[in-house]
């Protein structure tokens, strides 16, 4: 019986042994299989950060370029704004922009002469190009079809001047013609300020241009 014992406590102690040496190789092997899965998933994270940046750096590139694409549509825009009624004006004042009569007559001294009407001329034309350039980018003949109608207005009235008072020497119609566009530069900022105040603020010198002219005409009409 004692024999029966020692041999059932040596097989106890077999069994336990091989049972730890089997619960330690089965931790083992979980571990390297935990450990394999988080190798794996720190590539994942690092392949979708990855993937991310590149998204982030396209976007980026992406905005840029369609930033790019607004500018050189905006520039192209602008130049047309300005450059058509500054030609139409050029010729305007080349075929009807001379007038001996006015230069010979007798006049006080604050007279503007051809050259600085001219010069002012052109100014007034290219504000008013860009003012319209503005209101225009802010959607403002949409919302206000009114501002377009008024600088069609405004660029025929400045246009019709020169050959009515120079050309055909009507100085009664130049002051009609000059005090229309006096009311329409008027009634424009005030309509523009609500679009785009900048705009509006552009046109004040146009004003106060076209009232000086006004005046110029009052006075040519009973001197």
């Amino acid at each position: 019986m004692p024999l029966l014992t020692a041999r059932n406590f040596s097989c106890l102690i077999n069994s336990s042994f091989c049972l730890a040496k089997a619960r330690s190789h089965f931790m083992a092997t979980e571990n390297l299989k935990k450990r394999t899965r988080d190798d794996r998933n720190d590539s994942d994270d690092t392949a979708n950060v990855d993937k991310d940046n590149e998204v982030i750096k396209g976007g980026k590139r992406n905005n840029h370029q369609r930033k790019m694409v607004m500018a050189k549509r905006g520039l192209k825009s602008l130049s047309m704004a300005v450059a058509l009624p500054l030609s139409l004006t050029l010729l305007n004042i080349y075929f009807n922009g001379s007038s001996d009569r006015y230069v010979k007559q007798e006049k006080p001294f604050w007279f503007p002469s051809l050259l600085v009407l001219h010069t002012a001329s052109l100014a007034s034309t290219f504000l008013m190009g860009l003012s319209s350039w503005l209101v225009w980018a802010e959607g403002g003949f949409h919302k206000k079809p009114t501002v377009l109608y008024l600088c069609l207005a405004q660029l025929g009235l400045s246009l019709a001047w020169d050959p009515i008072v120079f050309h055909l020497g009507a100085y009664w119609a130049g002051l009609v013609v000059s005090t229309a566009l006096s009311g329409s530069l008027v009634w424009y900022c005030r309509v523009v300020e609500e679009v785009n105040p900048i705009a509006g603020d552009l046109m004040k010198p146009c004003v106060a241009w076209a009232a000086l002219l006004s005046l110029v005409n009052l006075k040519l009409v009973f001197s």
